[in-house]
């Protein structure tokens, strides 16, 4: 495969230099499918005006789901928190369970591919649109979200293929199509699994790899000049290194992410802190600054509904909660009960949102960045807020967008090739050839800024959730009763923690 992947990145490589030789591919690209993408764009994030502000329904529509899973599962994120500290250890994994990877592992793929540049540049469009305030109802948007990846990772679980080889195959489209026929819903349950799929597969070439390799792309381009001009060669280098790591499947995939994400926290969250500490006397205000611009904000537009929509968008555009991909990796998970992957991965959000989102909004508060109406905004403006104090920083950001990059994407090939897989049937001839097309996708990205392209399957992403919710609606009460019996078994011993169960014996 590896000759392949590299025969089929050259040439697209010439393909795609004599094309931008020219300089017309990107600009052709876009005007043929401007026309067909728009209106699906627009019809995905279709947006209503409240307040002067635009709230896209999408985003409503995973919020308000995430309420109602909280209310159903009687606030389970909070309740079972420790649980999913204890589960994500391994205090009850058992190397016999069936699955390919172990709970921490899932939990690293998974956030990997919510861990991205939405938490660098999409933070500061929120705060710089929203305010400070907009944090509060980022970080409440995030703790709901929680709920929904409790949900449908039970569900992804539950319903997986168990293969003779040891494999596993799961995710909305297997619990959509199982799960509705079982109460004879096969026809809906049979289009909702197609449909999320294609748009799976769109959202995995397009945002979590075309989108993510362009701006990384712009971020290293910006610090080492080496690379103006030349985005077919860095597209090379991050394609090399994801088909290396694709290769191997989720246990490859997963071996990565549990030794990278750990690193993009430290990294990450390190510098953070080290700003935050640096300018600890700035902390009182920016807290009463969250707090105060939440409820009573008067430099943005909207006022409270501002400041209250573009913490939610942040929120659900960066933990995808309720889009239904994380359940295709943690449906890999070793398990003996769907449930315990449900303790563990509603862990994300509270990582993904909770804590590193809320830390670069802190970093870009408490160093005064954020400025209303100056026009510095987006990554500009975490870049800005990072070096404030040291202009060094501006490095450790560009790296740690390199890695959220990376990581999004070979995560996302996983979710993509899962979709594929359903559509087209299991085989390694098929896997090999999605592997190969997300690998020149790499390359495209880097290479060219085809923004309807990367609109439609961003747009294709959130769309993932219109099937996944209506799924997850359907299907609560059997997640309920999953949640009934597990501990039922917790509490006769049935299911014990490892070392229990070795004194036991």
């Amino acid at each position: 495969m590896l000759r392949s992947l590299a025969g089929a990145i050259c040439s697209l490589f010439f393909m795609t230099s004599i094309a931008h030789a020219e300089g017309s591919i990107d600009q052709a690209i876009s005007d043929i499918v401007a026309p067909i993408v728009n209106p699906i764009v627009s019809t995905v994030f279709y947006s209503v005006p409240i307040f002067g502000t635009d709230f896209p329904l999408i985003v409503g529509w995973l919020v308000l789901a995430a309420t109602i899973f909280t209310i159903y599962f009687g606030f389970v994120q909070f309740r079972g928190f420790k649980h999913s500290i204890e589960l994500v250890r391994g205090d009850y994994l058992d190397p016999k369970d069936a699955g390919e990877v172990t709970p921490f592992q899932a939990l690293a793929t998974a956030l990997s591919g919510t861990v991205g540049l939405g938490n660098i540049a999409g933070v500061g469009v929120a705060v710089y649109i929203g305010g400070p305030g907009a944090t509060f109802w980022m970080i409440l948007a995030g703790l709901l979200g929680m709920a929904s990846k409790f949900t449908e990772c039970i569900l992804g679980v539950r319903y997986r293929n168990e293969y003779a080889d040891g494999t596993v195959s799961g995710g909305p489209m297997y619990y959509l199509s199982k799960g509705l026929s079982e109460d004879g819903r096969a026809r809906l349950g049979k289009f909702l699994a197609i449909f999320f799929s294609i748009c799976c597969i769109g959202g995995a070439l397009g945002g979590g790899n075309m989108f993510q390799a362009n701006q990384s792309y712009a971020q290293i381009s910006g610090i080492f000049p080496f690379f103006e001009g030349r985005g077919w060669l860095f597209g090379l280098i991050m394609a090399a290194l994801v088909g290396v790591v694709i290769i191997g499947g989720i246990k490859s995939i997963a071996r990565v992410t549990e030794k990278v994400v750990p690193a993009m926290a430290v990294i990450y969250v390190g510098a953070a802190l080290i700003i935050i500490l640096i300018n600890f006397t700035a902390i009182p205000d920016a807290i009463s600054a969250i707090f105060t611009g939440a409820f009573a904000p008067t430099a943005v537009a909207g006022g409270i509904v501002g400041a209250l929509i573009q913490g939610f968008k942040r929120a659900a555009f960066s933990n995808e909660a309720g889009i239904g991909s994380a359940s295709i990796a943690h449906s890999a998970v070793q398990t003996k009960h769907p449930v315990t992957e449900g303790y563990v991965a509603l862990l994300e959000p509270f990582i993904d949102t909770v804590v590193i989102c809320t830390m670069t909004s802190l970093v870009i508060i408490i160093t005064g960045s954020w400025v209303p109406g100056d026009g510095v905004t987006g990554i500009a403006l975490t870049s800005k807020a990072f070096e404030a104090n040291f202009a060094g920083f501006g490095y450790v950001l560009a790296f740690a967008a390199v890695l959220f990059a990376f990581s999004t994407m070979i995560s996302w090939s996983y979710y993509g090739l899962k979709a594929w897989t359903y559509m087209f049937g299991e085989g390694k001839s098929k896997e090999v050839t999605f592997k190969l097309i997300f690998c020149v996708f790499v390359v495209i990205g880097a290479s060219m800024s085809l923004g309807p392209v990367i609109d439609f399957s961003d747009a294709m992403i959130f769309a993932m959730g219109i099937a996944n919710i209506i799924g997850l609606y359907l299907l609560m009460p059997k997640v309920k009763a999953l949640l009934k019996d597990y501990h039922e078994k917790l509490s006769s011993g049935e299911i014990r923690k490892v070392k229990e169960l070795a004194a036991a014996e």
